[in-house]
């Protein structure tokens, strides 16, 4: 299908749908007009139009949560666009990895992909500025790097062992705690897990 057979609505603006390119998780709704479109092509990054604010916004100008795109596709009709794309940090202005964390029927999985982290992460972020009474997290932060590292290694140890006593269960548990405690050590030292994302991209 050629650029010339997408169809734009009246008002010169055509939907497009952003999906995480390895997660299959559907991330957001936005517009496009065509000056948006071209230059989404052109520099193979998500330029979209605010219908808002009448012009042109480039996905992560602001806040660094950019969206790479990895393939572009019109639907049948040509009328709706779907754009695969490498997300970098949430894609939702909430801090939410998708715009679609809500439910309005059945059981909603927000953690689908690198969601999750990114919605902990968030958690971990607000309690490093906005201290909470009994706060383990908190706690961690007022003890400083030393402490969260002393953690990080009590808890890869606990893998290890898990690991040696073949326990799946163990093996998961302890996982998510040294997770949550490596998430803690990026928050203090002022790295974004989305910069360890794009380190392992990398080594594909």
């Amino acid at each position: 299908m050629n650029i010339k057979d997408v169809k734009f609505d009246d008002k010169g603006l055509i939907p497009v749908i952003a999906q995480d390119a390895e997660t299959n998780l559907v991330l957001m709704l936005a517009y496009m007009n065509e000056e948006a479109l071209n230059a989404t092509l052109e520099t193979k990054y998500m330029t979209y139009y605010s219908r808002s604010r009448g012009k042109l916004w480039r996905k992560g100008e602001t806040s660094g949560h950019v969206q790479k795109l990895c393939e572009l596709k019109p639907d049948c009709d040509g009328d709706t666009l779907l754009a695969r794309v490498y997300q970098t940090g949430p894609a939702c202005h909430t801090g939410n990895y998708s715009c679609f964390y809500n439910s309005l029927c059945g059981e909603s999985d927000n953690a689908g992909g690198y969601g999750i982290i990114d919605e902990l992460f968030a958690v971990i972020k607000d309690r490093r500025v906005n201290k909470k009474e009994g706060s383990y997290t908190c706690y961690l932060f007022e003890k400083g790097v030393d402490k969260i590292c002393k953690k990080i290694g009590e808890e890869a140890s606990e893998i290890i062992i898990a690991a040696k006593n073949k326990n799946s269960d163990e093996i998961k548990y302890e996982s998510a705690d040294f997770i949550y405690h490596l998430l803690v050590l990026l928050c203090e030292c002022g790295i974004d897990p989305a910069e360890v994302f794009a380190e392992l991209r990398k080594r594909r």
